[in-house]
This record gives structure tokens, sequence and C-alpha cells, in this order.
């Protein structure tokens, strides 16, 4: 089977990260884990652009070079990775030789096969978006609105991708290749927005006015315009023209991606018009297009996360508080995959504190407590009654629905999946009452049987906890003292012979609100 690739957008090192960086992380991260517990192989490839205008002017101002200025910002990026446990396989930086190779011969081809041109330009340009503004670009006052940020007129000579020339085929492909976007209506909005792009892409930039890139292999007063640079990442990290060591997954066997992960922000025209056109001017086939997971984004109180707003929600700082399963479960459980969500510390508490500590927490304390109380640990093996055998089929039925759900990227469901089991075993533990059966010799066998299966409940549901909550649930598994489930063997329903379970210990301690909230000042 080919190894499941996925890879989320390269994070801009003009700042730090913020939470919508964290959210596509962990985003990312939970889908690959997930496909490992599938016992698949996996290519988790993440990283950052540091190239571009915006860290050169950056750079400048504070007086140090841009690559000093883009490797500092970049450790931010992975030092908060590893905090968030991102367990990605590949680290993409724009400023590595690979890349610029890459970078480089695909340029040369594309030149060589008459898909770049030279021409001077006159219009207005986006210091911000790095891009050349049209009339359309323009608001109903004909002003560009703030969002473009300081607007210059400018007159220059630059290299051009014949974008145009691929506009018949991106219509067809995206007429034929329905599932190219996922969430459906992102795909939509995208087939709407292509029908209105017009003429070609400005692919350099002089170096008159910007050094800070990689050089044009033909045209050495010219550096790579930043987005066709950065969307190349994709394939370089991935081995696209390169030898690759012994032992490393060649492309030809990751590719196509099963997910690009990224933000609705940059899906028109970066991902959505540029890349599958650059792939296709490369001799990519349609079947080699690869697919792009398009997440929403998030807000503060309403307002979208921007440093430019100063609405910003730092997610180092939410680790330090609440730490990293609360901060991981609340934004993959209050997300729809694809629709905007608002962030708030009160939900992030109660989903934590109820569905983690008084649910889960609550089952696997209380159930591990009992087995040592009332059996030393070990529950004896017996026939499980048919309302015990129904129980955990319904558990073996979540597992399904849980799979189906995490194939179709709805982590927030799956989660849903993984309450509800959880729920059902907690009212077991009520409607069967242990605690009474334990009083009574006669009902020595029912006990045996209800520890075992709430146990076993427990198993299941530490196992669809794992991708989304790692550390939390490897704990459970260790106080249960099993292995996680195996998705393919749902028929269970005993647990090994010589079982003992271990002690338990709290795993969700009770989070309380601060005084003043991470999200009510800027970082």
């Amino acid at each position: 089977m080919k190894p499941f690739f996925i890879t989320t957008a390269i994070d801009y090192t003009n700042a730090p990260p913020h939470i919508g960086h964290a959210y596509e992380k962990i985003l990312a991260d939970v889908l690959a884990r997930y496909q490992r517990q599938r016992g698949r192989e996996v290519f988790f490839l993440t990283g950052v652009d540091q190239h571009g205008q915006k860290v050169q002017q950056s750079a400048e101002r504070e007086g140090i070079p841009p690559q000093e200025f883009a490797d500092r910002v970049s450790e931010k990026f992975l030092t908060l990775w590893k905090t968030l446990g991102i367990s990605y396989d590949a680290w993409a930086a724009t400023t590595a030789p690979l890349h610029k190779a890459a970078v480089q011969r695909i340029l040369q081809d594309l030149k060589e096969r008459d898909w770049l041109y030279k021409a001077t330009y006159s219009g207005h340009y986006s210091v911000r978006q790095e891009q050349f503004l049209t009339d359309k670009e323009r608001g109903p006052d004909g002003e560009f609105g703030p969002e473009w940020g300081e607007v210059v007129l400018l007159n220059e000579e630059n290299w051009y991708f014949r974008l145009s020339k691929c506009s018949e085929w991106l219509h067809g492909f995206l007429e034929s290749r329905k599932d190219f976007v996922t969430p459906d209506f992102r795909q939509t909005e995208l087939k709407n927005a292509a029908t209105k792009i017009t003429g070609d892409l400005c692919i350099s930039r002089p170096k008159s006015r910007l050094e800070w890139g990689i050089e044009l292999p033909f045209d050495s007063s010219f550096v790579t315009y930043v987005w066709f640079d950065a969307l190349i990442n994709y394939i370089s990290f991935a081995g696209y023209g390169v030898e690759m060591d012994e032992g490393q997954v060649a492309f030809k066997t990751l590719w196509p991606a099963d997910h690009h992960v990224i933000g609705k922000d940059i899906l028109i025209p970066a991902h959505g018009v540029y890349w599958p056109c650059m792939l296709h001017a490369m001799g990519f086939s349609d079947e080699q297009m690869p697919h792009l997971l398009v997440h929403g984004f998030w807000s503060l109180r309403g307002e979208k996360v921007s440093k430019s707003t100063g609405n910003v929600v730092d997610p180092a700082a939410l680790v330090e508080t609440y730490g990293v399963t609360a901060l991981r479960y609340y934004l993959m459980r209050d997300a729809v995959m694809g629709r905007d969500a608002d962030f708030s510390e009160e939900r992030l508490i109660l989903r934590h504190n109820t569905e983690l500590g008084n649910g889960l927490g609550n089952l696997v304390n209380r159930t591990l407590s009992m087995t040592h109380r009332y059996r030393d640990g070990s529950p004896k093996q017996v026939s499980l009654p048919a309302d015990l055998a129904a129980h955990l089929a319904a558990d073996a039925e979540s597992v399904k629905t849980f799979v189906v759900q995490m194939d179709a990227t709805q982590i927030h469901a799956g989660i849903e999946t993984m309450v509800d089991l959880v729920n059902r075993a907690n009212a077991l533990v009520d409607s069967a009452a242990p605690w009474k059966l334990a009083k009574d010799p006669e009902h020595a066998d029912r006990l045996d049987a209800v520890l075992s299966t709430l146990i076993l409940s427990a198993r299941t549901a530490a196992t669809l906890l794992l991708p989304v909550a790692p550390e939390a649930a490897t704990e459970i598994l260790r106080q249960i003292a099993l292995p996680a489930l195996e998705f393919g063997g749902l028929a269970i329903s005993a647990l090994p012979e010589g079982y003992r379970c271990g002690e338990p210990k709290p795993v969700f301690p009770r989070l309380e609100m601060l005084v003043e909230g991470i999200g009510d000042s800027a970082t």
C-alpha cells in the first residue's frame, strides 16, 4: 500500500506562531497518528517558508541578516511543535540546498519548454501579500482594502509563468476531480474563482528591491516569487528529482499527497490555482494531483485571530497553563473540519473537565479501583451474559464508526463517538453497581464479567483517544495494563490469561479558569 503522505502549509517566518498555526499542525498530526494506528506507513511533512520581502524587511529593521531572522523565528515553530507533540517525519526549510536545487531545476525546465517569458508590467503592488493587484481587488470605493497593507505603484521587468495557458485545463480538471478539495463547498468556491482568473503569474522579483530569495538559474538579476518557491516544498522535500538515500521513501511511492492541510485563506489562488497549474506544466497528470484539506479560521470573540489586529492567542501559554492534552483535545473537539470556530478558554476547560475528567478519567479510576478492591486487580475469566456481550458489541460498532469518521477527516465526530462510548460505560457502572455485586457471593461471576467489560471499554476509549491526546491515552493504557486495540480485532470479549490491572492515578487533573484569560491579551 502507498504510504500515507500528509503535509501542512509551511509557516511564514515573518512572525511567531499563533493558535491558527497550532490548530493546523495538531489536525495534521492527529490524522498522521491515526493512520499509523491503522498500520499504514506515514510520511508527515511540515516546515517553514523563509524567503520573501517581509522577512527581508523585518531583518533590515533589526539590522541582522535575513537568514538569522528567519532561523530565529523558525526555532519558535520547532519548539512549539515539540511542545504540542507534533510527530512530523520531515522538516522543510525553503533555504535548504535541496529545495533551492529543486526550485532552480524546475524553473530551468519550464523556461526551456516555453512556460516562462520576460515582460515589463506597470501596476499596483501589495507589499504585505507580495503580489501585483488588479482592479478586481479594489473595493466599492475604488480603493485597495486594508487587507493588502501598503500598496505601491511599480513599473518593472519580470519573468512570468503562462498561467493563462492552463485556464481551459484547470476548468476541466475541477469538473472531473470533484474530490480535489475537502470540504466540497470549498471546491465550489474554487471553481467559481478560477473562472475569473485571467492573465499570467509574475514569478520573479528584481534583486534591486528584493535579494532574499532563490535566484533564477537563467537570469541572475532576479529571485523567485515567494509563492512559486514555497509551493514546491511539497515535492522537493519528498524527494522529487533527487537521488534518495538508501532506506528513504522514494518520491514515486509517496506522491500524490493524501492531504495538503491548508487554511482557507491560501486556497485561492495559491493552492487551488497556482499549484495545480504548476504541477500540470511540470508534467504531472490529473491523477497525480494532490488532495487539498482546507480548514477554517479561529476567531477570538468573533474576530479573526491575527497579529496585525493584536487579536492573538498564544498556544505555548495555553499549554503552560492547561497542558497539552487539554489544548489538543479542545481544538479537535470544537472545530468542525472546514468551518470557522471561536476560541474560548471556558470551553477548553469545560471540555477537559467534563468529557475527559468526569467522563473517561472517572471511568478508568473507578473501574481500576473496584477491580483492585474486589478482585486484587485480576477478574476471573467467565462467560459474558447477553447484556454485557451486547455492550462490547456496541463498543465494536463504535470503533467501526470511528474509523469511517476519521477516514473522512471528521475528527470532531470521531471524538463524539469516543465520548458516547465512555458515557455508555459509565452508565453500565451505575446500572450494574459492582459495589452491590461484591456483597453477594452468588453474584461473583457477574462481578467478574462486569469488571472485565468495563476494563475492555476503557481500553477501547483510550484507543480512540490515542491520535488526539497521545500522552493521556498512553498513560491510561499503561494503567489498564493493555496495549491499544487493533482496529481490525473487534471481537475481543475477554481479558488475557493472567491479566492484572495497574494502579489508578488521575490522568486529567481538574482545570480552573484564570482570572484574566490568556486570550485577553496579545502576545
